[in-house]
């Protein structure tokens, strides 16, 4: 069994933030990878669609069964992609679980929120300031300063665009309510994961792949 991770929004170097559950699982001898998002690392920048077809790219790779994990924007990605031969389960960490049809900017109000910035060329990012005390309120210095430096515009369009599949009706899907998350609350967590298969419920903050690898690794290996 494959790992694959889904990143979130506004952020590039998956591999970077999913590595410390990434050597947890290595030293179990689970393989993983983190999938690069055209929409936040391409010139021109992908949308939600150039996003999936990532992840099938990777999944294409190999016919080793995956389990496909989505960090909040992640969640729709892994929806849209994780119709897929190998896939055997999909994990959705404190992230959006959406049916057909229906987009990120369904999720929200309906007006941005505070921490959202548009820069008018077609991107979108997250301020600074709101990172640590919503998104990372559990980070060291050091950690956050290496969280900070990969902070990065995303294509808006992402936001608006339905998902056209919804995986999570024919695979198995495990959803991870972080029960301590400032970002995405846990009573919207909870809405969401109604729609999975099963639910696990930890508290954590809204990274907890960083901060606490070894609760996440735990959930990958028993839905293995």
């Amino acid at each position: 069994m494959r790992v694959l991770f889904v990143h979130g929004a506004f952020v590039r170097d998956g591999a970077w933030w999913w590595q410390p559950t990434a050597d947890v699982l290595a030293r179990h001898g689970l393989r993983s990878s983190a999938v690069v998002l055209p929409s936040c690392e391409a010139e021109p920048r992908g949308d939600l669609h150039d996003d999936a077809a990532a992840v099938r790219a990777l999944l294409d790779a190999s016919d080793e069964p995956a389990l496909l994990v989505g960090h909040s924007y992640g969640g729709l990605v892994i929806t849209q992609a994780g119709n897929h031969s190998t896939v055997r389960r999909l994990v959705y960490v404190t992230s959006f679980l959406p049916d057909v049809g229906e987009a990120l900017a369904d999720f929200g109000g309906s007006e941005p929120p505070p921490w959202h910035v548009s820069h008018g060329d077609g991107t979108a990012g997250v301020r600074e300031e709101f990172v640590r005390p919503l998104f990372a309120q559990d980070f060291d210095d050091a950690t956050y300063a290496g969280a900070a430096a990969r902070l990065t515009a995303q294509n808006e369009t992402v936001f608006g665009q339905p998902v056209t599949q919804a995986a999570w009706r024919d695979v198995p899907a495990t959803y991870l309510v972080c029960a301590d998350d400032r970002a995405t609350l846990p009573e919207a967590q909870r809405k969401q994961a109604a729609r999975a298969t099963d639910v696990v419920e930890l508290p954590v903050a809204h990274h907890p792949f960083v901060t606490r690898p070894d609760l996440v690794a735990e959930v990958l290996q028993r839905t293995t």
